[in-house]
């Protein structure tokens, strides 16, 4: 539907964000180790690392030679690993534009928490929804999902910057093109159980999102853009808000 391409959000709290940045170079990396190598090396990363929700309830067994990490931690390494270069960049491009600013509200630590904790809830909704399925979930949809959810939350009055059917740059107030975006993924869910794409993993990763940053974000930290808060170096100088209405 559209690419984030930048948004009109500075960092209030912290200098730089450095966990999605973090986030981002292990994503790129585990694709192009399993890209650069034998296709039977991605094959077995899917296999080894991706969320298998029969192996998670049991109803199905991994070939020991495949398993790579015990079962409970595959609810957050499928989430590092990407069917190819356009679904690795893809999910990258949303957590550049919409990572720093989650990061800023909640801090590196708690940030890399809630990112966790989204994508688990992804897998565990996409196992409810397909609990006997063998094929491995992967890819980082449900984490992003839940950080798009936390940024509506915190930031939907920002001006957004997005390419609207992959070639138009156009400004928007964030909540407009998010507001589209979420309400897509609820509607595919329910239209496309069969598809390609887990829906309930980016449902998942929604629910999850929007209810942990109600709780994980720092003291004080307004939703909804009820109040712009201006960093301290910012407001020591500034005559006038640097967003919000015009001063009498």
């Amino acid at each position: 539907m559209f690419i984030p391409i930048h948004d009109a959000n500075t960092l209030k709290h912290i200098r730089a964000q450095y966990v999605t940045i973090a986030l981002i170079l292990t994503n790129v990396a585990v694709w192009a180790f399993t890209a650069l190598t034998p296709e039977m090396i991605g094959e077995l990363a899917a296999l080894g690392l991706g969320f298998i929700p029969a192996v998670a309830s049991d109803q199905a067994y991994l070939d020991p030679e495949l398993v790579l990490v015990p079962t409970g931690l595959t609810y957050v390494t499928y989430a590092f690993i990407h069917l190819d270069f356009w679904h690795l960049a893809s999910n990258m491009v949303f957590l550049w534009v919409f990572g720093d600013n989650v990061e800023d509200a909640l801090g590196h630590v708690r940030f890399l928490v809630f990112y966790l904790l989204c994508a688990a809830a992804g897998a565990m909704l996409h196992a409810v929804i397909a609990p006997a399925s063998e094929g491995p979930l992967i890819g980082a949809s449900g984490a992003i999902s839940g950080v798009v959810a936390a940024y509506f939350i915190l930031h939907p009055r920002v001006r957004l910057w997005v390419l609207v059917l992959f070639r138009i740059p156009l400004p928007f107030p964030a909540f407009i093109p998010l507001t589209l975006w979420l309400l897509q993924q609820f509607a595919m869910l329910a239209l496309d159980l069969d598809g390609m794409v887990s829906w309930g993993a980016h449902v998942g990763g929604i629910l999850a999102g929007a209810i942990l940053i109600l709780f994980m974000r720092r003291k004080g930290m307004p939703l909804f853009d009820r109040q712009i808060v201006i960093p301290k170096a910012v407001e020591t100088r500034a005559t006038v808000p640097v967003v919000g209405p015009r001063q009498p």
